[in-house]
């Protein structure tokens, strides 16, 4: 086969080393005797993405759709970029002038040596960086996030894999469990478990058994970037272009980041770029591939078992090409069976646990706590709103738009380079439009679903990842391919190198830095707190805002989790307190959210509160609060923290529960032995660290029974 002119090009010039697969065809390069119908086709699908990618990417769609959601933020970002652009493009021009004149500053072929080891030498070069990435991977977990989990997400997940390493699937609650109860922990007949399907749990039980739980998200972060070099040594001829999209598959600071958390998201890459890697070997076969088909559909079966939304978008396009191929192909049968095996497996064991956990095996934890409004679709959410096709465009708006900045950290828009990419590109291969066709149903199920999901980034975006890896790194080259190796060429190298020097050097630091600073209740280390305050085997109360006491309660009395969160956003705090202390003083254990509805008289008049330091307490303007809730009000001035990260804490033998008033007798008569300490922050200013305040049983009561009278 002669070398094209798309497999010459190159960042530099062409390697020394000519790579020819000569069972392969390159689809992307159009062959002149093809029909110009043809031609128009092939051209159009990497266009259309090209123009989606731009319009949702650059354009504002939040702020011109009415559907509760916009980006306020715009137009600082757009500010950024133009700056952005002016000094990049501005020192790409200078350079790349200069280099005319000063040879030195630009050699032909700069890379050959760095792709000729990969070329030569890939599965070895592709552990290199992969063992680099883990590096920087632990790095960002200890460094930047401390070794624990910041997010909801992480502290339940990392809670049902402590109920794994036990032994069970779920735990016993125990007779008093709205002191426990954490935001997405679900209950069922007596027992305690995640409302994660298994699977983002089971990629964490190896770090809790290890007594590091920090080190699940470098380790399949890692694995991931392995996966993905073997997929992209495949999908792209060009070493330089495979090593520099693996580079920033592994590299990318959306991924650095997300790779040092304890965020599902990543196993769940790993799994897809590990049904990538297979796929890909066994599109490219000209005989049956039955063990790889069933490696590709046992790791999207495991991706279901983590997130059933994303593995489902990259499933339904495989299945389509194993079933189609089948059709045609009889003989190709034997991979269609084997893919399907491969994904039953791992959907049998998720239903199983549903089964032995729900009491269904297609009931999830997210429907058994949230109900069908959970789901995907058009319809009210669980906290009242409404999912709409505009609000829909509004979240994927927001998001494409987050990921300009988050996903390299660059002074350009970081989907600039995939962008033209794309609109450079010919035509696609049929595993680019396997890989677009998934990437595009994941935006299209994420456009159905109600929840915005932002943390690190713009998280349900995350396995965009492999195809803007893989396109960001064909931006030169197909520059060079369409333009030549002139002045545009050099402009578009030195360019991009110094965005990404100045994001190495100033930006991803800076982004680091702000991440270091954050959420700093979640951070602190409650084992290493009570042994220096020589507090174990106590009975710890954990003094929460008002707001959080008040859902408390509402648990308390079997109130479902989304009825919960309706009623509190809908009911002044004072009000819906008293209506609480009405059922306590009747006895009542369980109360339907219908004897709530009374209370919604007044909801379209509440605002957020401005007395108390926790702004989701909701008040009516105007209302005279009564003193129990006005010392509520100052109790929340005093300072308050969160529970959900001290059900982690296991130091000490200390029992951690959320303080609910008088309501605490019951913990009382429950560990009678225990002394009994109060925690929480010396004030709400942001960075005061809680501490342990001994309390006398004597006194506790004496003040319930004044709160009472």
């Amino acid at each position: 086969m002669v070398p094209t002119d798309r497999a010459r090009s190159d960042i530099g010039r062409a390697p020394r080393v000519a790579v020819t697969r000569p069972h392969r065809q390159l689809s992307y390069i159009v062959s002149s005797s093809n029909p110009p119908a043809a031609r128009a086709r092939q051209r159009a699908a990497p266009l259309l993405v090209a123009l989606f990618v731009a319009t949702f990417g650059f354009l504002p769609i939040a702020n011109w759709v009415p559907g509760g959601h916009s980006a306020p933020w715009y137009r600082i970002v757009a500010g950024l970029w133009v700056s952005g652009l002016g000094i990049v493009v501005g020192a790409g021009i200078v350079l790349a002038i200069l280099s005319r004149n000063i040879p030195a500053i630009w050699r032909d072929g700069a890379l050959d040596r760095v792709s000729c080891a990969w070329h030569e030498h890939p599965r070895r070069t592709a552990l290199l960086i992969a063992a680099c990435a883990f590096v920087a991977y632990v790095v960002v977990a200890l460094r930047v996030f401390g070794g624990r989990p910041l997010f909801i997400d992480e502290i339940t997940q990392t809670l049902q894999a402590r109920i794994l390493a036990g032994g069970e699937l779920s735990r016993a609650t125990g007779p008093h469990p709205e002191f426990f109860g954490s935001l997405l922990m679900a209950r069922e007949h007596g027992r305690v478990f995640s409302q994660f399907p298994i699977g983002g749990p089971l990629m964490l039980l190896p770090g809790v058994l290890l007594g590091a739980p920090w080190i699940a998200g470098p380790l399949w972060g890692a694995i991931a970037v392995l996966a993905f070099a073997s997929f992209v040594r495949v999908a792209e001829p060009r070493p330089a272009v495979a090593l520099g999209a693996t580079v920033v598959f592994a590299f990318a600071p959306f991924a650095l980041f997300m790779s040092g958390s304890r965020m599902i998201h990543v196993p769940t890459l790993m799994w897809i770029a590990i049904a990538l890697a297979s796929m890909i070997r066994v599109m490219r076969s000209g005989a049956p591939r039955s063990s790889l088909a069933f490696l590709n559909g046992f790791a999207l079966g495991c991706a279901a078992t983590i997130r059933p939304a994303d593995a489902l978008a990259f499933a339904l396009p495989a299945g389509a090409w194993y079933l189609t191929r089948a059709l045609r192909t009889p003989t190709r049968w034997r991979d269609a069976l084997a893919a399907g095996m491969g994904v039953a497996l791992p959907l049998a064991a998720l239903f199983w646990v549903n089964a032995h956990t729900t009491g269904s095996p297609f009931l999830f934890g997210y429907e058994l706590l949230w109900g069908k409004s959970h789901g995907l679709g058009f319809h009210s959410a669980p906290w009242g709103i409404v999912h709409t096709p505009a609000r829909g465009v509004e979240l994927i708006s927001i998001y494409f738009l987050q990921l300009q900045t988050y996903l390299f950290e660059s002074p350009l828009p970081s989907l600039l380079p995939a962008i033209c990419a794309f609109a450079l590109t010919r035509a696609l291969e049929p595993v680019e439009r396997y890989l677009v066709a998934s990437s595009a149903l994941l935006v299209g199920l994420y456009f159905l679903y109600w929840h915005e999901g932002f943390y690190l980034g713009p998280r349900f975006m995350y396995l965009l990842l492999p195809v803007l890896a893989l396109y960001t790194a064909r931006f030169l080259p197909l520059v060079r391919e369409r333009m030549g190796s002139g002045l545009p060429h050099r402009t578009a190298v030195y360019g991009i190198v110094c965005a990404a020097l100045i994001a190495a050097t100033t930006l991803v630091p800076a982004r680091a830095q702000a991440y270091r600073n954050s959420l700093l209740t979640m951070r602190w280390n409650a084992d290493s707190a009570a042994s220096a305050a020589q507090v174990s085997h106590a009975l710890v109360l954990v003094r929460t805002s008002w707001g959080a006491q008040l859902v408390a309660r509402l648990w308390s009395l079997n109130v479902p989790r989304s009825e919960t969160e309706l009623i509190y956003r809908s009911v002044d705090a004072c009000l819906l307190e008293h209506h609480l202390d009405s059922l306590d003083a009747a006895g009542s254990s369980t109360a339907a959210p219908e004897s709530f509805h009374a209370l919604f008289g007044d909801s379209a008049r509440l605002v957020n509160s401005h007395l108390s330091p926790d702004s989701t307490e909701r008040i009516r303007p105007g209302t005279v609060y009564s003193p129990t809730c006005v010392n509520h009000i100052r109790e929340d001035r005093d300072g308050f923290t969160l529970v959900a990260p001290l059900l982690l804490a296991h130091g000490g033998g200390n029992v951690y529960a959320q303080d609910l008033g008088a309501r605490d007798s019951l913990l009382l008569a429950e560990y009678p032995e225990r002394a009994v300490y109060l925690l929480r922050p010396p004030s709400s200013a942001i960075g005061d660290t809680p501490r342990f305040y001994p309390l006398s049983r004597d006194s506790l009561r004496a003040a319930w029974a004044d709160a009472i009278r």
